[in-house]
């Protein structure tokens, strides 16, 4: 393990309960190893856990920071990028990339790095994957926050229906061409197994990027840009677009068995969310004693467009007693 110290100057409002004061944070980083699978950590500040797990799937934690490092102040945060992702292994078979073992992955860090108790917080597919680790290992949770995202396949594809069908004409017209026409494939060699960088523009670009921001847009956004591990995206994900999600994701369908989650749990979302309000407002319901926190003026990355309110929020309640 690489074991480095990082000074934070964090600014917070007085108001939030984080000490607004310059603050020497301890950080390490390291990798955890389970059947062979090397799962990348980041280790930040002292207190209480809170294990942070990011979007995509395939994504890196990269896309967090530094928005969600001001819960240092409070909490050990601990960001992991998952298996394909980031700074973790790449699999040679991609039928291993599931949620299943990612749960396990989990697991593996909690217990290489002695945390015990934990809060879980999960920001997009985190959230599901999240969503599944409290559904086997409740026990080992203190408290659950469930940020943009879904507790059911069939529910988000309606979502994105909508989100597509937002879409100007031209451009839905340009997009679901080369979506018929097949996404994979194309193009040289070196293209074969990733979008074409027109889909990108088109879904990434025209059809995501209303929902992503709202307050704050991004002045550096590119759709073409932060690409997610292609092999474990098209497994988890799918292969027909944007738009549907048919790989092997559709295997989340909680919300029947969320009653059975008892550890305190904060759902938050934004109320220009790419995950539908909606959603957020069933898994809500469907967890029992649940705290919902609709973020005003906020997309998808609601911690850009609100990052006090967000870390304030998140704060409190996992430092709740």
């Amino acid at each position: 393990m690489l074991t480095v110290a990082a000074l934070f100057l964090l600014a917070a409002e007085p108001s939030a309960g984080i000490p607004n004061t310059p603050v020497d944070l301890p950080a390490a980083e390291g990798w955890v190893t389970r059947n062979n699978v090397m799962l990348w950590y980041l280790s930040v500040g002292k207190g209480p856990p809170l294990l942070v797990l990011h979007g995509g799937p395939g994504n890196s934690h990269d896309y967090l920071m530094p928005w969600l490092v001001p819960l240092a102040r409070t909490n050990r945060v601990v960001f992991i990028d998952e298996r394909g992702s980031g700074r973790s292994t790449r699999l040679e078979d991609p039928a291993h990339y599931t949620i299943e073992n990612m749960v396990d992955d989990v697991e593996a860090v909690r217990e290489a790095l002695e945390l015990g108790k934990i809060s879980l917080l999960g920001h997009s597919f985190g959230g599901a994957l999240a969503q599944a680790y409290a559904l086997k290992y409740q026990d080992n949770l203190s408290h659950l926050v469930l940020s943009s995202t879904f507790s059911s396949t069939k529910a988000l594809n309606e979502a994105l229906a909508k989100m597509k069908a937002a879409m100007p004409a031209a451009e839905r017209k340009k997009l679901e061409a080369l979506e018929k026409a097949g996404l994979f494939g194309k193009g040289e060699k070196w293209e074969h197994g990733r979008y074409s960088e027109e889909y990108e523009k088109l879904a990434w670009g025209v059809g995501y990027f209303p929902f992503l921001y709202h307050r704050r847009p991004d002045p550096a956004f590119d759709p073409t840009q932060g690409a997610p591990e292609w092999s474990l995206y098209r497994q988890m994900w799918g292969s027909h677009g944007e738009f549907v999600v048919d790989g092997n994701l559709t295997s989340v369908e909680y919300l029947d068995k969320l009653k059975t989650i008892k550890v305190p749990t904060l759902v938050t979302v934004g109320d220009h969310d790419q995950v539908d309000p909606a959603l957020a407002k069933a898994t809500a319901a469907a967890i029992p004693g649940a705290k919902l926190v609709i973020l005003p003026d906020s997309g998808h990355m609601c911690f850009v467009d609100q990052p006090e309110l967000y870390v304030k929020t998140v704060a409190e309640f996992v430092n709740a007693k």
